[in-house]
């Protein structure tokens, strides 16, 4: 497959950063995004990539969506989660009959992603480096992470063992080849219901996890996303020192301990000292990934039975600052706690 194009739809953080590490590796690679500037400023300088692990400007071609043609094998989807629907329908020409979509994103977008192109042109995929878009142009890279791929239904097939090969060149250290693409996505989910909580406020996220006032109620959102995936018949994978175990219904309190001092430790060594989300409520102004992320976490916790208040008055805090009517203040973590069984 090396002779064709790689198509990369949203070249934005994720997307961008890994379409650079595949030109870098002699791959040809066409960048589509849907902000008009980024995509001038590919077409004129390339793209930039600052940050501490590499530095380097890559040339490829870059599109509006609407300006696309042709059709592609190796397709990656690299949009934000909320986007997923959208992008997906306009992409979805553009990947061959032979081709496949992997989705280098947050949550659980394989499953809507599989609607629109079908199970069998959908592959999974786990991205948990550290990246940002800063400007037209510039993406910046700034810390290694777990790169993981596997095909939807666990089979090991030749198309996904050509991933996983693209992903070794990218993060030799940090690329996983899985039968089990859902347990690191679910396992993603229980980190990511806590960090959508440390953004309730201006706190760090090493602050708020190591804040003994809030660890109950932390302790039990992470809880309640455990039990939903443990219903749902998922064993959560581990990754980049953070085991969902320690989340499980019937951990050990001294495990769920240790595994905030550890998630505490590692952000304090980190230079990223807040969430996307946070910057998403406090600089950027926009809507996040709350409905796509931490959404199917409530619809399935109602298939299968399993209560989460925790999650639901979460996704609503979230909005609430989204739209003006709450601060980012640790009070919102009280409001939180409100909803924990007595």
């Amino acid at each position: 497959m090396s002779g064709s194009p790689i198509l990369i739809w949203g070249a934005g953080a994720i997307g961008g950063t890994l379409g650079a590490a595949f030109i870098r590796a002699g791959e040809k690679v066409v960048f589509v995004d849907n902000v008009p500037e980024h995509v001038a400023a590919i077409r004129q300088q390339g793209l930039r990539i600052a940050g501490p692990i590499f530095e380097d400007v890559v040339h490829a071609p870059a599109f509006l969506p609407e300006e696309l043609e042709g059709t592609f094998e190796r397709c990656f989807l690299a949009v934000k989660a909320l986007h997923t629907e959208g992008a997906i329908k306009q992409m979805a020409p553009h990947v061959a009959e032979n081709g496949f979509v992997v989705s280098a994103q947050n949550g659980l977008n394989e499953q809507v992603i599989a609607r629109v192109v079908g199970a069998r042109r959908t592959m999974g995929c786990f991205v948990n480096f550290g990246a940002d878009y800063l400007e037209p142009g510039v993406v910046h890279y700034s810390g290694h992470g777990a790169t993981v791929i596997g095909e939807i239904d666990g089979s090991l097939t030749p198309r996904v063992q050509d991933i996983y090969a693209l992903y070794k060149g990218f993060e030799p250290e940090k690329a996983v080849l899985t039968q089990n693409i859902w347990g690191f996505l679910w396992g993603k989910l229980v980190y990511g219901a806590l960090l959508f909580a440390t953004a309730v406020t201006d706190d760090s996220i090493a602050d708020v996890l190591d804040d003994k006032r809030f660890r109950p109620v932390l302790t039990a959102l992470a809880l309640e996303v455990g039990a939903v995936t443990r219903a749902e018949g998922v064993k959560p994978e581990a990754f980049d020192g953070f085991d969902p175990m320690a989340f499980a219904p019937d951990a050990a309190p001294q495990a769920t301990t240790k595994s905030f001092d550890d998630m505490v430790a590692h952000n304090r060594r980190s230079t990223k000292t807040h969430s996307g989300i946070w910057r998403d409520l406090a600089i950027r102004k926009r809507r996040t990934e709350v409905d796509a992320q931490l959404g199917p976490i409530v619809e399935t916790g109602k298939r299968v039975g399993v209560p989460t208040p925790l999650t639901a008055r979460l996704i609503e805090l979230i909005h609430d600052i989204e739209e003006g009517r709450r601060q980012l203040v640790p009070e919102n973590l009280d409001v939180l706690a409100a909803e924990m069984p007595a």
